[in-house]
C-alpha cells in the first residue's frame, strides 16, 4: 500500500473519531506511541518495536488528515532523492 493509499484507508476508518477527539489530543496518543516505541527499543523487543513502529505512523497519519496534510506530497517536498546538505545520494556528509 502506498503512502496516499494508507492515509485514505486511515482517514475512512477512524477521521470522524479522530475529528471529535482533536487535534490537541489525537497529538497527545501519538506522543504516548512514542513514548511506547522508545520502551520497546530500551528493552530491545523486536516484536514490540515493530508493533510500536505502525502504531506511531498510524498516529502520525492521523495527525496529517486532521491538518489536512497530504503525508505523500509533504514527505516529497521535504525529502526530496538527494541529501539537503551534501546535495548526494547516498549522502556523503560527516558524522556528527
Amino acid at each position: 500500500m502506498e503512502i496516499r493509499e494508507f492515509q485514505e484507508h486511515i482517514r475512512k476508518l477512524y477521521y470522524d473519531r479522530d475529528a471529535r477527539r482533536g487535534k490537541e489530543r489525537t497529538m497527545l496518543w501519538f506522543v504516548e506511541e512514542v513514548g511506547e516505541l522508545a520502551e520497546a527499543v530500551r528493552k530491545g523487543d523486536l516484536n514490540s518495536i515493530r508493533e510500536e513502529i505502525a502504531d506511531v505512523f498510524a498516529w502520525l497519519v492521523s495527525l496529517a488528515n486532521l491538518f489536512d496534510v497530504d503525508l505523500e506530497s509533504a514527505v516529497r517536498e521535504k525529502y526530496p532523492e538527494r541529501c539537503l546538505r551534501c546535495g548526494k545520494f547516498p549522502c556523503e556528509c560527516d558524522e556528527e
